[in-house]
């Protein structure tokens, strides 16, 4: 896939909407423990990524909240970098984490 590529936006929206959605459910419709495996292993394959494809998805990811409409959604797109683990403070785009 190119920087241009459609589906990069669109397969980031889905990472990102999987990790908001294991983040908000409660305890009765996901397994808290599977749930932390789950994010812990996106967190594992975003590792695998060289620097320029994590500043990619980064970038993506600033796009995509730049654009987002719904509050809540657009708060948690700010904070993906944070809480998934790729930069070390919050707010900071460009310190990988990893």
């Amino acid at each position: 896939m190119t920087d241009r590529d459609p589906l990069v936006p669109a397969l980031t929206g889905l990472l990102v909407d999987v990790v908001w959605w294991l983040k908000s459910c409660g305890d009765e419709e996901v397994d808290p423990d599977s749930a932390v495996k789950m994010m812990e292993g996106v967190g594992e394959a975003l590792l695998q990524l060289s620097s320029d494809q994590r500043q990619r998805l980064l970038q993506v990811v600033a796009d995509l909240a730049e654009a987002e409409q719904n509050p809540a959604r657009r708060e948690f797109l700010e904070s993906f970098p944070f809480s998934i683990g790729m930069v070390e403070e919050q707010g900071n785009r460009g310190k990988a984490g990893w």
